[in-house]
C-alpha cells in the first residue's frame, strides 16, 4: 500500500490553522500534543481541506489555503438575530461574549454577543469562522489502510485500529 492520503486511508497529521488575511493563529494541534486522524472520504474535516491534502505523504508538509466557501461556508446574515434582553438575565454581557444556547431539540447553538442596549441582544449564529480564507499548516505522521470496520462505521478508531 502506497503511503499517500487517498480515499479510505486513516491519516493522523498536525495542523496549524491561520486567519489567511491576519496571518494570525487560531489553533493548533501541537499545543495540546495531539495528532489529528480522520478516514478520507467520510466528512470528518472540513472538504476543501482534504481535497488537498490528496496525494500527499507520510513526512510531507505543506500549506493548504482554503477558501470560505469551502471551508466553514460564507456568513449567512440570516444568523445575526436580535433576541429579547430577558432572556439573558443572568450574563454579564459583553461584546464579543461567547454563548451556547439550546434547542428544544436539545441542539447546542454557539453564538457570540455582537451588541446590545437596555431591550435587546444582537447575537451572531455564524460559525466563529465562517467568511474566512483559512491556511493550514499541515504535517503529515502517519498514512495506513482503513480496516474494514473502520470502513464499515465512516470514521477512523484512532492510533491501532479498532481495538478499544
Amino acid at each position: 500500500m502506497s503511503q499517500s492520503v487517498e480515499k479510505n486511508a486513516v491519516v493522523s497529521f498536525h495542523y496549524t490553522l491561520k486567519d489567511k488575511e491576519t496571518g494570525s493563529v487560531i489553533e493548533s494541534s501541537k499545543e495540546g500534543g495531539q495528532p489529528v486522524s480522520f478516514l478520507v472520504g467520510a466528512g470528518e474535516i472540513i472538504p476543501g481541506l482534504e481535497s488537498r491534502m490528496l496525494g500527499m505523504t507520510v513526512g510531507e508538509s505543506r500549506d493548504i489555503e482554503v477558501p470560505a466557501e469551502e471551508a466553514y461556508g460564507p456568513r449567512n446574515p440570516e444568523l445575526i438575530q436580535k433576541a429579547p434582553r430577558e432572556y439573558f438575565q443572568n450574563v454579564p454581557l459583553e461584546k464579543g461574549l461567547p454563548l451556547q444556547a439550546q434547542t428544544p431539540e436539545g441542539k447546542v447553538i454557539n453564538m457570540v454577543v455582537v451588541d446590545f442596549d437596555e431591550q435587546t441582544v444582537t447575537v451572531d449564529m455564524n460559525h466563529p469562522l465562517a467568511g474566512r480564507d483559512l491556511v493550514f499548516e499541515i504535517e503529515i505522521l502517519d498514512v495506513r489502510e482503513a480496516s474494514p470496520d473502520e470502513i464499515l462505521h465512516r470514521h477512523a478508531h484512532g492510533p491501532g485500529g479498532a481495538h478499544h
